[in-house]
Order: C-alpha cells, then structure tokens, then sequence
C-alpha cells in the first residue's frame, strides 16, 4: 500500500522527524518569492537572505541542510560566501543558482565545493528535483513516504517516471509528466494558471495562459478518455485532481 501525504507529495523530513530547512540567497526578490513558494510546498522551512553577510548570519542561527546560492550578490560573489558558509557548516550541500551560463563558470562553482548548477531562467519543478537529490544524498534527510503519488486509481512514479491508471499504463511527454505531477502533488486543490505557468515551465516563461488549457486537454484524452473524469476545471479559478466518484 502506497502511503502519500495529505498533499501528495513525497516528503522528506530531517532524521528527528522535524521538516527539511532550506536557506535561498538571492537579492532579487522576484525569485526568493517564487523559489520560497516552491520550496514550501515540499514542507519545507524556509529562510532568505539578500546579501553574503545576512546568510552567513542566517546560515548560523538556522543550520539549514541546504542553500541555494546565487553566485552574484551586492556584497560578495558566491565563491566567497560558500567559503564562510563552509567554515560554518563544513557539509552542507549547496545549490548555485546563477545568469551565467559559460562552461568555465560551472566549472569554478563546483570546483570551489559546490554541489551542483542551475542557470536562469530556471524550471522550479528542476530546482526542487535538485534540491530532493542533494538533501537525500547528503544524509540530511529521510524519505518518509516512497515516490509513487496515488490519486484514486491513478499513480505516478517520480522515480521511474512511470504512470498507470487501474493498472493501465499511460505514456505521457515530459511536459505532460511535470504538469500531472503538480496536480496530484496538490489533489482537491484548485490551482490556477499562473501557478501552474510558475510551477510547470520556467518562473519568467513569456507564453499564453492558453498553454495551460492545451496541456490540460493534451492531459484529459490519455487520463481521462473512456473513464471517470479525474480532471476538473474551475470556471475562472483553475483546475484540479480528484479520485474519481467511488474510488
């Protein structure tokens, strides 16, 4: 039997059962807020700084078992600021988050200690991905429930990327995987365009909201054709998973 949280997710949780603790360093609002909204789905604690000497100040009263640092910031670049973070806490992974997308600046970031790269713009759902592996990897963290997300008769392996419904076995493109995988990450829970926009494609993706409405339907002919309806419309609110009636 799979067990999932209340919200579908897979969750990980710091050895004593408290939830994960992330520290975002950036000084651009705009995606501390995104990054932290994202990141506080999982369950996750969050804190931010906007320049090297706040994370390193916050770095030491949090002690969070990651940090996603960009590599510049008005104070000190991101080089630097790993080195006094190290000091502080020697094991820590750390995730880069930078413009820069040049071969020898990916290679400075991870041969200085960091753990891995991302460059904006930026996929959410890739940054959280990281952010799981590196957490998992580094011991900081177990898993408390396996990676299979169960709605109703349909469930969907993070892992293996597989998705069945009553044991049917459904194929489903990248984008199709990452747009159900939010939706039954958050089942019963309306979520809007924009969210799904933020969440599914990158944070600054310039498309139509009507990308969504064609990745819903694209979604509904292999979810939903000749079953139950699982997938639902808000009129003017958005869409949402549930179980179908009587499962």
């Amino acid at each position: 039997m799979t067990v999932t949280s209340p919200q579908g997710r897979t969750e990980l949780l710091r050895p004593d059962g408290s939830p994960v603790r992330v520290l975002v360093v950036d000084d651009e609002q705009s995606i501390t807020e995104l990054l932290s909204m994202a990141l506080r789905y999982e369950g996750w604690k969050i804190r931010h700084a906007a320049d090297g000497a706040e994370a390193v100040r916050t770095a030491r009263a949090f002690r969070p078992d990651a940090v996603v640092l960009d590599m510049m910031l008005p104070d000190m670049d991101g080089l630097s600021i790993l080195g006094r973070l190290r000091r502080e806490l020697p094991d820590i992974p750390v995730l880069f988050l930078t413009a820069k997308d040049a071969v020898e600046d990916r290679i400075a970031g991870l041969t200085a200690g960091g753990d891995d790269y991302v460059t904006k713009p930026f996929s959410l759902e890739e940054v959280v991905a990281r952010l799981r592996g590196l957490i998992r990897r580094s011991g900081a963290a177990d898993t408390r429930n396996d990676s299979v997300l169960v709605v109703g008769d349909l469930s969907l392996d993070e892992d293996s990327h597989e998705v069945t419904r009553a044991g049917t076995s459904i194929h489903l493109t990248a984008t199709e995987f990452e747009l159900l995988r939010f939706l039954m990450r958050n089942p019963r829970r309306v979520l809007s365009k924009p969210q799904i926009l933020d969440r599914v494609w990158s944070y600054d993706f310039g498309g139509q909201a009507n990308v969504v409405e064609l990745y819903i339907s694209y979604l509904r002919r292999k979810i939903d054709a000749g079953r139950e309806p699982m997938i639902h419309t808000r009129r003017g609110a958005g869409y949402l998973i549930k179980a179908a009636t009587g499962q």
